[in-house]
């Protein structure tokens, strides 16, 4: 017999041991942390691993629903207790895998919103922040997270060669990226003037703390679109979108575009093939 809560922390050094990204390793942990307090109220003790019955997981994910989590949030769930029971039944700390009769949440997949180059440029010309106005074309012509781009050390930037190093991106997964003429300029003036006077070994980092933060980034865009008066939602990561976005409405090959996003499945990647009016209306008028 074994306590679910070492269990959970037996799981999370084999996550740590196998390299996964930081950020997998605190989601999952922090997620089966809440699954864990979940069951204390439920058994009105810590329970042990072997005692929980597959009702007891069907009524936690309930209880998000209850909640009110999105379906995607509620689907990351069903994989991390998945992932969390293979793990036990390997280590034959349990005698069967309950997780197996776990009934999917499925997840209505919807095209990603995306912006334009000229929409890109009204929110830059818009912001006064000018670390922010360079990190949100660095992500715009690269297609980084934005986690990978807080995370992005000077000596990864290599402007002789023109490529951006990732070094442990999602999955720990290491990808170059070329610094195109356009960005190649843009970083070289960042370099020149607002990052001359910053103790740091972070590229994009302000003078006070030495580092910048991905809640500090998107904060910044969210207040410069609702300057701009826009009604639709923009976030970094919408920025990645548009970088992907970009490449498809060129014919750029979906293979490199999944290579330079660093997505390990291709699927992944086409979801980001949008379909303008202007394109379905061109399309149209070939009958």
């Amino acid at each position: 017999m074994i306590l679910l809560k070492a269990a959970v922390n037996q799981y999370k050094k084999y996550l740590i041991n196998t390299e996964k990204s930081k950020e997998t390793i605190t989601g999952y942990s922090n997620h089966l942390k809440r699954m864990e307090s979940y069951l204390i109220e439920k058994f009105n003790y810590p329970p042990y691993l072997q005692d929980i019955t597959l009702t007891n997981l069907e009524e936690y994910l309930d209880s998000q629903l209850a909640r009110g989590l999105a379906q995607a949030s509620r689907s990351k769930s069903y994989y991390i207790i998945r992932s969390f029971y293979n793990y036990c039944c390997r280590k034959e700390l349990v005698e069967k895998n309950i997780a197996l009769n776990l009934e999917p949440i499925k997840v209505k997949r919807k095209e990603r919103t995306y912006l334009t180059k000229n929409e890109v440029i009204v929110l830059v010309q818009k912001m006064e922040n000018e670390l922010i106005k360079t990190i949100v074309m660095a992500i715009y012509h690269t297609g980084m997270r934005i986690s990978e781009c807080t995370n992005l050390k000077i000596k990864s930037v290599d402007f002789k060669n023109k490529v951006i190093h990732i070094i442990g991106g999602k999955g720990n997964k290491d990808r170059d990226i070329p610094i195109s003429d356009t960005l190649n300029k843009i970083l070289t003036k960042y370099i020149k003037n607002e990052r001359l006077e910053v103790n740091s070994n972070y590229f994009f980092a302000t003078k006070a703390s030495g580092r910048i933060s991905p809640q500090h980034i998107n904060r910044q865009i969210n207040e410069t679109v609702k300057r701009l008066g826009w009604e639709k939602h923009v976030s970094a990561h919408i920025l990645r979108h548009s970088f992907a976005s970009k490449l498809i409405q060129q014919e750029v090959n979906l293979v490199k575009i999944q290579k330079l996003l660093g997505h390990s499945d291709l699927r992944v990647t086409s979801i980001y093939t949008h379909t303008s009016k202007e394109e379905l209306r061109q399309a149209v008028n070939v009958i």
